[in-house]
């Protein structure tokens, strides 16, 4: 009686913060007698303990990292179709070294080591594939937990892993029906609530997510399937207020301390209440006829729709021109010279109706065969993906025909705050007359190609301290391409008082929007084909600064020995060595245009070799292998992004022949970057589950890619080039600290308490925006350098109930969110936090709840050169309630 209070009482520990956030967690009934989480009783001859849950999940995940000759982080389901994150990108972002750039409040693209997406590899079952970003980058939200059964993050080189990724490369895996030993059903069902919604007007609060994963095996189990699907249909909601900048030059005196104050031309805030549709699909046949043969086709389907009408309040007006508004401006405060809160009379604040939708779309497959004849394993591998994104952006101003006064409160690194004295949200008030505005509307089309071949042979030898060997080569070919079509709905639309209605959301004044919607309603006032592409070209002005084709071939190389001896004092050791040889072509597309001609075709491209070594070692420090001391040392690439290697420019010449030439745009010529690394760790496995370790990593990157202004020729004559250039690199250095126990030896019901925690200290003295001429941009920070990143994450289970508190914080760093790779914007310091709860019911029946995001974390974007230039964004928090079912 005394442990089921206890263990009640600890339930309750980990219950109480999601009752902190008015969120109930329903306590389920005592799992069955012969539930698989609690102890089993004694048999005739010996005791069998089956370790299910969130501690197995542990256990296999650090039995692999403890195996591996590599230095790497592993994620591994606690059962079939059960890894513990909606989608991999909130379980990669909980591991050590790693963290998640945030896109419509979902983990996204991955940061690491202090550095971004562009050095960051990935690849699905072993191979790379393509993605719908206009770089490299991948989008890992796009992997739900039902289709991947785990992950594995290689932090140090070897010659037989893909190139690409100097911060890391993440291996994502899907089930193998063959390693299971009978037909496997999981399907799970959620009810997802969103607190935000239930704060804008007319918003989506609720949303359903479904999943399942079915695998068998036939004939005589030489045969093994696999399939396994989801859906989710999540509210996209937003609420955002963007300051802009400063009258830097021509401000005036408005406080009277003899001072010029700076004020800010204006700010725009707005909401979203959208969805996010995302549906995928896994399928994977297996045939193993027998210890020679294995034989296996997979295929990976994913699809994202997301469509967002947006409401924004857009306040011009305020800058105070040569002091022209001194007199309106009160309750002034600055900060540094600039105008940071204020309240301004007899302005207007209007309100813009926009739409913005995207339809993504991922697909892989492969077929792999691995064949053993005479001590040799070959292993012959081909695969084919592709990945696509059309997009459309249109936007109607509603003119506000009253005046008054804005109230604004904009200090830094704040949650930024407005008010209006007018009736914002009062149709009377607008103007019938609706015009486009903010850019003509404008639709895209992405579209990434990768197909590649891979062969590779190994052989167990004896060859004094080596034990294998192995070769292989590889080939990829890949284009990917970006097409933009603009145009212009049409003249200013007529439309009633009728037409437009009130949109209340909670701490921001009202908003009008368009009755129906917003794509209904241009339809219906500016014509049916109003938002379709259908028939239109591109602008000479898409054909120059938004179109961009690149193509590239490589193929690759390498021979590996893996290695196991004895050294000095009698230590074992074990490792690999080898080197990577690689060669690419690329070639990159687009149009010219010349002192504001018309554009002509163009195409550049440049080839280039490189070699890439590598060697880790692991020096076991006693007999048991429970104390180790891990070595890496390898030369390492990261290719340039794809979509800054086109050969679209402008041409400036100056007619008289006296000023430079300049050229701004894409370089076909960029080659990769380039990093020679150095990793040092010391592990201690003290415990099942159990690890300690401390590590230091320094890597030296040469061929940085970075926006410059530098100084070259053009057609013989003098020019500068603005573009993305191969620089001068720098270093990125740091220290990584694991501490993880789950704690057995404790008495019962203490010993189903488990710890993961890490921290990760990064420094470098890269910077973007080096610029050779000195004159035009100004350094920051690298893309992707937290300072600070860590982890803690407190788990329990016990008796079929499991539990998880994770939290995970990072500091501020830079990045680019848009697809502007050169729009860098400061990342605020977060902690996001989570809450997950479960309880088995049955054999096959789990309850479970949970609550993303539980402390409302807000999102902050500063710009790099200005403190006072921010954007803020809030989602809210996530609850969910679901069952799973297994057979």
């Amino acid at each position: 009686m005394r442990q089921k209070k206890l263990s009640w009482l600890i339930q309750a520990i980990f219950v109480m913060p999601a009752i902190g956030t008015n969120a109930l967690a329903q306590q389920a009934a005592p799992a069955a007698p012969n539930n698989p989480s609690a102890p089993n009783a004694p048999k005739a001859e010996l005791e069998a303990v089956v370790v299910t849950g969130i501690r197995a999940s542990v256990r296999s995940a650090l039995s692999t990292k403890e195996m591996s000759n590599s230095m790497v982080e592993v994620i591994a389901s606690e059962d079939i179709g059960k890894l513990p994150d909606t989608t991999i990108a909130e379980s990669l972002a909980r591991l050590p070294g790693l963290s998640a750039g945030i896109d419509r409040g979902n983990a996204s693209q991955i940061v690491a080591r202090g550095l971004g997406p562009r050095f960051v590899g990935a690849t699905l079952n072993g191979r790379e594939f393509a993605s719908s970003e206009p770089d490299r980058a991948v989008r890992f939200e796009m992997f739900p937990s039902e289709s991947v059964s785990g992950a594995t993050v290689y932090k140090t080189q070897s010659a037989e892993l893909i190139e690409g990724g100097i911060a890391t490369t993440i291996d994502l895996q899907t089930v193998q029906p063959l390693a299971y030993k009978e037909r496997q059903l999981a399907l799970k069902a959620d009810a997802l609530f969103y607190q935000m919604g239930s704060k804008i007007d007319g918003a989506k609060t609720t949303a359903p997510r479904l999943g399942g994963i079915y695998v068998d095996q036939f004939a005589n189990r030489t045969v093994g399937v696999a399939v396994a699907f989801s859906y989710y249909d999540q509210p996209s909601l937003e609420d955002r207020v963007e300051s802009w900048s400063f009258n830097e030059d021509h401000s005036a005196d408005i406080t009277g301390d003899g001072k010029v104050d700076k004020t800010r031309w204006g700010f725009q805030t707005g909401m979203k209440k959208g969805s996010n549709k995302r549906s995928s699909a896994t399928g994977k046949l297996e045939y193993k006829p027998n210890a020679n043969l294995a034989i296996t086709g997979d295929v990976y389907m994913a699809r994202s729709n997301i469509e967002e009408p947006a409401l924004t309040h857009v306040q011009d007006g305020i800058g105070n021109w040569d002091g022209w508004q001194s007199g309106n401006f009160s309750n002034v405060k600055t900060d540094g010279g600039y105008v940071t809160a204020a309240t301004v009379k007899d302005v207007t604040l209007q309100t813009l109706n926009s739409l913005w939708k995207q339809d993504m779309k991922n697909f892989a497959t492969g077929l792999n065969g691995k064949f053993k004849t005479d001590g040799w394993q070959l292993d012959a591998d081909i695969a084919h993906s592709t990945a696509s994104r059309d997009t459309l952006w249109s936007a109607v101003e509603l003119k506000n025909l009253k005046s008054g006064a804005t109230t604004f409160d904009f200090g830094k690194d704040q949650w930024m705050s407005y008010s209006s004295s007018q009736d914002t949200g009062n149709p009377a008030n607008y103007s019938n007359q609706v015009s486009e505005t903010w850019g003509p509307t404008k639709g895209g089309r992405l579209d990434d190609k990768l197909d590649s071949q891979q062969l590779s042979a190994s052989r167990l030898v004896s060859w004094g301290d080596v034990n294998k060997i192995k070769f292989g080569a590889r080939a990829t070919q890949r284009e990917k391409s970006y097409e933009a079509i603009s145009w212009n709905l049409g003249s200013t639309a007529t439309i009633p008082t009728s037409g437009f209605q009130r949109v209340t959301v909670d701490g921001r004044p009202d908003f009008v929007e368009l009755v129906g919607g917003f794509a209904d309603a241009v339809g219906k006032y500016f014509g049916p084909a109003a938002l379709s592409s259908e028939g239109r070209s591109s602008t000479d002005a898409n054909l120059v600064q938004d179109n961009w084709r690149a193509k590239e071939s490589n193929s690759a190389v390498y021979a590996q020995a893996d290695l196991a001896g004895q050294t000095f004092g009698g230590m074992s050791y074990r490792g690999n060595a080898g080197l990577r040889a690689i060669h690419s072509s690329q070639t990159g597309y687009g149009y010219e245009q010349r002192n504001g001609g018309k554009p002509s075709a163009v195409s550049d491209g440049t080839s280039y070799t490189k070699f890439l070594p590598s060697m880790n070692l692991i020096l076991n420090l006693d007999e048991e292998e429970v104390n180790q001391v891990r070595f890496g040392l390898a030369r390492a690439m990261s290719r340039a992004p794809l979509d800054v290697m086109n050969n679209a420019h402008t041409v400036t010449i100056d007619p008289k022949g006296i000023d430079p030439t300049i050229v701004s745009g894409g370089n076909p010529r960029l080659k990769p970057m380039m990093a020679d690394q150095i990793d040092l760790t010391f592990m201690r496995f003290f415990g099942k589950g159990s690890l300690v370790s401390a590590g230091l990593f320094y890597k030296e990157i040469s061929d940085y890619i970075g926006i410059a202004s530098v100084k070259g020729s053009f057609e013989g004559k003098p020019a500068y080039f603005t573009q993305q250039v191969n620089r001068d690199g720098g270093h990125v250095q740091g220290f990584e600290l694991v501490y993880q126990q789950a704690f057995t030896t404790l008495p019962a019901p203490f010993n189903g308490l488990g710890l993961l925690s890490n921290y990760t200290y990064s420094d470098s003295n890269i910077k973007e925006n080096g610029d050779r001429s000195g004159q035009s941009f100004s350094p920051i920070a690298t893309n992707g350098l937290m300072k600070h990143n860590g982890g803690l994450t407190l788990w329990y289970e016990h008796d079929g109930f499991e539990a998880r508190l994770a939290a995970n914080y990072h500091s501020a760093f830079n990045r680019a969110p848009t697809w502007d790779s050169t729009a860098f914007q400061l990342n605020g310091a977060e902690t996001w936090v989570s809450l997950n709860l479960s309880k088995q019911i049955t054999q096959q029946m789990q309850v479970r709840f949970g609550v993303e995001n539980l402390t409302n974390q807000k999102v902050i974007y500063t710009d790099p050169m200005n403190a006072y230039h921010q954007t803020n964004f809030q989602f809210g928090r996530r609850f969910n309630v679901g069952l799973s079912f297994k057979l």
